[in-house]
């Protein structure tokens, strides 16, 4: 008995060879891709179903915030950085639009499967933690992408603003590591929450004020010592001023130690979420 279970290979009643792998042996060998693109579909999917609330309704949010700070200041003559002040917010409301969703997206994910009793859907298929944790990450990206493109289209065709890109690689490398990096905040998140409200205070607590003190709305060259040390503190600061370099070619920040930085957060960040996954903390029972 014992060596008939041991044995890797057996013969079916039409005499052909089938292999049997040992107990606890992985049948798919390296990276499963079709399970990974089965879950970043689903997380697309799941979002895209809803896309005028999680894509189009924050342009028209962020859109309303260049219009308060623009229009109802009544200082069409103020420059910041060398560049109109309207030219100056709009890539960083794209940015900030972009970092805010790929969190509202990642933190949502898991948490719902946890508060539904549906966490087994992550869990049972065979996916590695690396997959499940790319899986989940990258569908946030995408939909911080979507975002950002609806938050541009809107702003280039608002009259007077110009969004007009100046260097592409700094607007991929900024816009993709602050949107992973929220990503993973967003899977943190959705791991230790139990309701939805401690993912609310999260965002309400954690997001929201990071997002709006990054230099979004000033340059933080006008700041206080104290102030411009929070400031450089803030990873939110790094994401959105790189990201507005741009666009605009001039940033109040060191560009490549802005990336280096986002880069370390998000390893760091990686290694954690894969730590937490691999432990099943409060997702196994």
């Amino acid at each position: 008995m014992r060596d008939n279970l041991e044995s890797t290979a057996q013969t079916d009643p039409a005499g052909a060879a089938v292999s049997f792998s040992e107990p606890g042996t992985p049948v798919i060998r390296g990276v499963n891709w079709a399970g990974f693109a089965a879950l970043y579909w689903k997380e697309v999917r799941r979002f895209f179903k809803v896309q005028l609330q999680t894509v189009w309704a924050p342009s028209i949010t962020t859109l309303l915030f260049l219009i308060i700070f623009t229009v109802a200041l009544g200082r069409g003559d103020r420059t910041v950085l060398g560049v109109p002040f309207a030219d100056f917010i709009a890539p960083g409301l794209i940015c900030m639009g972009m970092l805010q969703n790929a969190f509202a997206n990642s933190s949502f994910s898991m948490l719902v499967g946890k508060i539904q009793g549906t966490i087994v859907d992550y869990l049972t298929p065979p996916l590695s933690v690396g997959e499940l944790l790319a899986a989940l990450v990258g569908a946030s990206m995408t939909r911080a992408a979507l975002v950002g493109f609806a938050v541009w289209l809107a702003m280039a065709l608002w009259p007077g603003v110009s969004v007009g890109v100046t260097h592409w690689w700094a607007v991929i490398w900024f816009g993709l590591m602050g949107s992973a990096m929220l990503s993973l905040l967003g899977v943190m998140t959705s791991i230790w929450a139990e309701k939805f409200d401690h993912a609310a205070a999260v965002t309400n607590f954690v997001v929201a004020p990071l997002s709006l003190l990054s230099g979004t709305f000033y340059s933080i060259d006008r700041l206080s010592p104290v102030f411009q040390a929070f400031s450089h503190a803030n990873p939110f600061f790094y994401a959105i001023s790189g990201f507005r370099y741009g666009f605009l070619g001039e940033s109040d920040s060191p560009i490549v130690q802005g990336a280096i930085i986002l880069f370390a957060i998000n390893v760091a960040l990686a290694i954690f979420c894969y730590m937490l996954l691999k432990s099943g903390w409060k997702i196994k029972s």
